[in-house]
């Protein structure tokens, strides 16, 4: 891959290609095929960040199968999502790894430095919307971004959420993550000056529908800059509240 990427970088330079031409190829190619999986090198590319892993229904010799590989093609840190204690365990055999379990994130290679600039914020509705939380905290951290946390500020004790007004009107972005009714997310869009990123969590009673009431809710917030990722997608939320604080 290095030898292509050098190829391609002295066309540039000689002429032979145009800047243009080389950026489409570097977003476009290349991936490695290893039967089970097709690994893309350069998602760093168009997306700013590397290849991730999603651990669910992946077996933990799959997983290290394509770890093999992203260290081979340096990507030398690397986040495993949706990662059961036990696979961790399996993995820890083969490589260094930091694991997470309210996240059920594991971490190669460490995380980013911190970089300057704004903060997110993460707030939940109560305490059983931890684990979402955690896995946005962690993957936001991953990417080297300063993280407040304000767990169990749920609108049932509002006062417990105005408290924390300060912090709110100083964070870059805000996710807001809820089950129940989900009415987290439009009382926060109602106070932030910044981007709210709403995640509804499958906690709640039956009427919740496992998280679909709480999405129901989110997707016809009132509140101007809401945006809505799906149900328990702490990962979805901690990645883009990190594109947007980029």
């Amino acid at each position: 891959m290095e030898n292509e990427i050098k190829l391609l970088l002295e066309g540039v330079r000689n002429g032979d290609i145009s800047v243009e031409s080389a950026l489409l190829k570097l977003k476009t190619q290349p991936f490695e095929d290893i039967d089970f999986a097709k690994i893309y090198f350069h998602r760093s590319t168009p997306q700013g960040a590397g290849e991730i892993i999603y651990g669910e229904s992946k077996t933990a010799s799959q997983i290290v199968s394509i770890i093999e590989v992203m260290l081979k093609n340096s990507q030398s840190r690397i986040l495993i999502t949706r990662l059961s204690q036990e696979k961790a365990n399996e993995i820890k055999k083969s490589f260094e790894t930091e694991y997470f379990p309210e996240a059920r994130i594991g971490v190669i290679g460490g995380f980013a430095e911190k970089k300057s600039g704004g903060k997110i914020l993460i707030a939940t509705g109560g305490t059983s919307d931890i684990p979402v939380a955690e896995e946005a905290a962690i993957t936001a951290l991953f990417f080297g971004n300063e993280v407040i946390r304000l767990y169990d500020v749920g609108v049932a004790g509002i006062h417990r959420l105005l408290y924390h007004c300060e912090e709110i009107m100083s964070a870059s972005v805000v996710i807001a993550i809820a089950g129940m009714e989900g009415a987290l997310a439009s009382v926060i869009g109602g106070l932030a000056d910044c981007p709210v990123i709403a995640v509804p969590t499958s906690v709640g009673y039956g009427a919740s529908f496992e998280g679909l009431s709480a999405l129901l809710s989110m997707l016809n917030s009132c509140a101007s800059g809401v945006s809505v990722v799906n149900i328990d997608n702490g990962f979805g939320a901690g990645y883009i509240a990190n594109m947007i604080n980029k």
